[in-house]
């Protein structure tokens, strides 16, 4: 374990392994907690870092910072502090975006990435006005809002103890996180994709309903030679839900994209 002073801020880490780089990067209002099943099994033969972004988890509640551009910036200064070379970026709902901007701005400090169950864009017309009402919610009653939603975020018959889990980690960051609920609703970069120039496979739960198969589909078809892998019987925290298909198939992923020179 450690901390990294990035862009001002203490961010919080975990490290295991070695061998090539994989950063795993959690979703909204999460930690590096949510990937405890795939550290313990690809530290086997992996150098497996896990960070808390900014505001979430063990880092610091930093006052500004919550937008998917400063947690992008966040993430590449987060590689800077721990002189990692051209690593794998594996993101997780939202962190998607985040792993897909850093390709984007940054291609030759990056090996691959992988956006996992991605909230990169929902192509919904009414995406503003969802997003207004469950940020309405959220200020009027925090607790009961989560309890609600994150239920939905994994398949029918989940382990209550996980889901009750990942509402407290939610209740414990804070609230300014919700800057990047704001900042999502008018996120699209498909026009952008076509521009990357790294290996990208995505993962997706073949039961999420947060974020519909579509959404990698089309990502997947406008970024050259991108790959996409469905975790049957998984929902949106695929590698929560189902954690031994997740790393066969994020092994197999791995596989299909050569570790790149530094």
């Amino acid at each position: 374990m450690g901390v990294a002073n990035v862009n001002g801020t203490s961010l919080y880490y975990e490290a295991h392994g070695a061998g090539r780089a994989l950063v795993f990067l959690h979703g909204w209002g999460t930690s590096g907690r949510v990937w405890d099943a795939q550290a313990a099994d690809l530290s086997r033969d992996h150098h497996v870092i896990t960070v808390d972004w900014r505001g979430c988890g063990r880092s610091e509640r930093a006052a500004t910072g919550y937008t998917i551009a400063d947690v992008t910036h966040d993430t590449l200064g987060f590689l800077d502090a721990l002189e990692l070379k051209a690593p794998v970026l594996i993101g997780s709902s939202i962190a998607g975006a985040f792993v897909l901007e850093a390709a984007l701005a940054a291609p030759r400090r990056i090996g691959a990435v992988i956006p996992v169950d991605a909230g990169v864009h929902h192509f919904s017309a009414g995406m503003r006005e969802a997003t207004a009402e469950l940020l309405a919610d959220l200020r009027a009653d925090r607790a009961g809002t989560l309890a609600d939603l994150v239920p939905h975020w994994y398949r029918p018959g989940a382990d209550r103890a996980v889901i009750d889990r990942t509402v407290r980690q939610l209740l414990d960051s804070t609230c300014l996180i919700d800057r990047l609920v704001a900042d999502q609703a008018d996120y699209d970069p498909r026009p952008r994709l076509g521009g990357l120039r790294v290996p990208v496979h995505f993962l997706h739960g073949e039961l999420d309903t947060e974020v519909p198969l579509k959404v990698p589909r089309e990502c997947a078809a406008l970024i050259p030679g991108a790959g996409l892998t469905v975790i049957e019987g998984a929902g949106h925290m695929s590698q929560q839900d189902q954690p031994e298909r997740f790393n066969t198939a994020l092994r197999a992923a791995l596989a299909s994209m050569p570790e790149r020179a530094a």
